[in-house]
């Protein structure tokens, strides 16, 4: 069954929005799990908009499955990631300016960046994914990246173990009423899927995804793990978030 990781950043977003104490974003974490969710994913902006350094140390101790922590390249996130060693880091772009994340990774621009960052993040015995869009392009040079599509099978660890798409242009063609659209988005999601899985990479997903259009990423052959988080805070403001998370994995096929 595909995995789901919850992000709780927009627990700590409705925390920050009045400087309090709460909600609490490790408490959501805490219900997350306790409802069935596999792991937690939280993203440590530059600008601490939401998470701060405080919930990743206390996630860290209190996430019973998975915790993925999501962040740039920059070297004051890698610090904070070899110093609290989450599970995983997915390493994604970031803007001050944007209101969320707005693509995956540019490897064919940025690949010594993003390989200086995996070095480190590697020496630290940190599993390492990247989050991209789904462009063969950028998932060969990817597989590059991490050292080849044979090494894993060859025996040596990779330096990039999984790959997350980007499933925004998917959700947004969801919402245009438009079925031609909505396939031809997802046409190129499979093929992506299946060149990653192809490269010897773990296959994430996650970006606007809901229940209503959930069901058609979960069933991608190979797909592992889905990181949601706006849609499930969203809901859980109206119904709590133990019945989100339930809604969501049965969206999901569990």
């Amino acid at each position: 069954m595909v995995k789901l990781s919850v992000n709780v950043d927009h627990v700590a977003t409705l925390r920050q929005a009045r400087r309090a104490p709460y909600p609490d974003p490790v408490e959501a974490a805490r219900l997350a799990e306790d409802a069935g969710a596999s792991g937690i994913t939280a993203h440590l902006r530059a600008d601490r908009r939401h998470i701060q350094d405080h919930d990743v140390e206390r996630l860290r101790a209190s996430v019973h499955g998975k915790l993925n922590l999501e962040m740039s390249v920059a070297a004051e996130m890698l610090a904070v990631a070899a110093a609290v060693r989450p599970d995983q880091v997915t390493l994604v772009p970031e803007r001050p300016e944007e209101i969320t994340t707005e693509g995956g990774l540019d490897l064919l621009h940025q690949h010594a960046q993003v390989e200086a960052a995996v070095e480190r993040l590697a020496h630290a015995g940190i599993a390492v994914s990247a989050f991209v869009d789904p462009d063969e392009g950028q998932i060969d040079q990817l597989a590059r990246l991490a050292g080849g599509a044979g090494a894993a099978s060859a025996g040596s660890p990779r330096a990039i173990a999984g790959l997350e798409l980007n499933t925004d242009a998917y959700t947004r063609a969801t919402l245009s009423g438009n079925p031609a659209m909505v396939e031809r988005e997802l046409a190129k999601l499979r093929a992506a899927a299946a060149l990653a899985v192809a490269r010897g990479f773990h296959l994430y997903a996650g970006h606007g995804l809901t229940t209503a259009n959930v069901g058609p990423i979960a069933a991608l052959p190979g797909m592992e793990e889905l990181n949601i988080g706006h849609a499930l805070i969203a809901r859980a403001v109206l119904a709590g978030l133990a019945a989100a998370v339930r809604e969501m994995l049965h969206a999901m096929g569990g």
